[in-house]
């Protein structure tokens, strides 16, 4: 009799540990969705492309970024 008293225990508790998890983690994903309707009707704006210096620039810096990490490992450039 101790043995069916000791799964039912375990099951019961199992149970509730799931249960408890379960409502955690809907509440969690409401506030995730709450969050992403909040963004989308905030109203995020599309900005224009770069401009032409702009990707000029970036592409200075990467290969600026390039060379030291050549430079880091040793290679002669």
């Amino acid at each position: 009799m101790l043995d069916a008293t000791l799964y039912l225990t375990l099951a019961a508790t199992t149970l509730a540990g799931l249960a408890i998890i379960a409502v955690a983690g809907l509440r969690g994903w409401n506030g995730w969705l709450d969050l992403k309707r909040a963004e989308l009707t905030h109203g995020v704006e599309v900005s224009a492309p770069p401009s032409a210096a702009a990707r000029i620039e970036v592409a200075d810096l990467k290969e600026r970024i390039r060379k030291l990490e050549a430079i880091a490992a040793g290679v002669d450039l």
